[in-house]
């Protein structure tokens, strides 16, 4: 039955439901592949300059405190138990106090220099994935790092403050000292048993971050909670390869074609037409990534006509060739780093 459209637009948007499209939707395209996870340990004063122009990195103290420093952003205070997800790639710094002035340096491929520019990372080597002055220190951090752009869905990205912070009062996670144990494990096999460990981190974190009062939720994510466009969104999600047309995707929700126009987009803040090719191309870059699907074969799945018609599309929004971001996806830094063992 078709909606008043009058009605449709005073109608308040419900939350989105935890665990639901929605979040399913913004994970897409993030997805661990030998994340760099270090345990660091040092005595105050200690800072650590991260200049290594990774996508997003998650941090947690064990013991001690510490303090997350943008350029020009109020400091972030980091409790035991707190966890924080940093984005990439602006650089910041980790310290025990903010003004602490920074000792260490991490770079691109996690290689650490002091403030000589001499690497420190066998220097500082104090056992597997673990670096610092020794292991019974007074401050533990533990970092865990998605190296790739390939591996954090750009929407995800988009969505993200530069710290996203849940205190241990408001967040609790299990997977947190399953986590600690595992680091110290050199075995067949850990570095996926690692990396499905931070995605879940990951995963509950984000979760627990959009579902709770007052949360920054990007509107896309808020308006799966809304009767109209919700179900709008969820089609899209389902069947990307259909061959949609707003007049399509209208009859399916059950109202007019200028109704769901508006509707969409003033909840989603673009037009269905445009968040579907964005979607679709999530998708393509996603299946470059991850598998070795012809470039006509990812087409079809995301719903192009052919090769030539996804790599146009793929260049004219990312800037950049299919061909061009399978190979950045999967390129991987050469130098092992501090965590090496």
């Amino acid at each position: 039955m078709a909606e008043n459209p009058g009605r449709i637009s005073e109608r308040p948007v419900a939350p989105a439901p935890p665990g639901g499209d929605a979040l399913d939707a913004l994970l897409t395209g993030t997805r661990a592949q030998g994340a760099f996870l270090l345990r660091s340990v040092f005595d105050p004063p200690w800072a650590i300059r991260v200049e290594d122009g990774a996508p997003l990195t998650v941090l947690t103290m064990f013991r001690g405190e510490g303090w997350i420093l943008h350029d020009r952003r109020p400091a972030v205070r980091l409790r035991p138990g707190d966890l924080a997800v940093v984005r990439g790639p602006e650089p910041y710094t980790v310290a025990d106090h903010p003004s602490t002035e920074p000792r260490w340096t991490v770079h691109p491929g996690q290689v650490a220099t002091d403030r000589a520019g001499n690497e420190v990372c066998a220097e500082l080597h104090r056992g597997v994935r673990t670096w610092g002055v020794r292991l019974d220190a007074a401050h533990v951090l533990v970092s865990g790092t998605y190296q790739m752009p390939g591996e954090v869905g750009r929407r995800l990205l988009h969505t993200l403050p530069n710290a996203l912070l849940l205190t241990a009062g408001e967040w609790h996670s299990p997977l947190l000292p399953l986590l600690r144990e595992q680091m110290g494990r050199d075995e067949p096999g850990q570095t996926t048993v690692l990396d499905r460990l931070l995605d879940l981190i990951l995963i509950g974190a984000l979760r627990a971050w959009l579902t709770r009062e007052g949360a920054a939720a990007p509107a896309w994510y808020r308006a799966h909670g809304d009767p109209v466009v919700g179900p709008a969104l969820g089609l899209l999600h389902a069947d990307p390869a259909r061959s949609w047309t707003v007049a399509a995707l209208a009859a399916e929700t059950g109202v007019s074609r200028a109704v769901l126009a508006r509707r969409f987009t003033e909840l989603v803040g673009e037009p269905p037409m445009a968040y579907l090719t964005d979607w679709r191309l999530s998708l393509a870059a996603d299946l470059l990534a991850s598998s070795d699907a012809t470039l006509a074969a990812v087409a079809r799945q995301v719903g192009y006509g052919s090769a030539f018609a996804l790599s146009a599309a793929f260049k004219r929004v990312r800037g950049l060739s299919p061909a061009q971001h399978r190979v950045a996806c999967r390129a991987r830094p050469a130098e092992p780093g501090p965590a090496a063992s």
